[in-house]
């Protein structure tokens, strides 16, 4: 199994917007062939003394897929190009951690 942990930083104030056009895109992402788990998180409020925030601009997508295969289909779909279009104005940073399991 491939698990993916994405950081994403928007720049000042825009976090809300790009979260809407992710949203929009989920549902064609979790049809993929191979798509386990995809969706975006947000820092909990009243966590542990132990959390460290990634702060209001900040979210992470969490993802699973079944191979290397399926994410790499997932990487080249029409719709996340088009998703890339739609806030890569949007975008101060994004950080991308492909994992398998240990």
């Amino acid at each position: 199994m491939i698990h993916v942990v994405a950081v994403i930083t928007a720049k000042p104030g825009k976090r809300e917007e790009i979260l809407r056009h992710f949203k929009a895109n989920v549902p064609a992402c979790r049809a993929e062939k191979g798509c386990i788990e995809y969706g975006p998180v947000v820092d909990a409020e009243n966590a542990l003394a132990s959390q460290t925030k990634t702060g209001p601009d900040t979210f992470l997508v969490v993802e699973k897929w079944e191979s290397m295969d399926a994410l790499k289909t997932h990487a080249a779909a029409p719709h996340m190009a088009a998703y890339a279009a739609q806030v890569k104005d949007l975008i101060a940073t994004r950080t991308i951690h492909i994992l398998r399991d240990a």
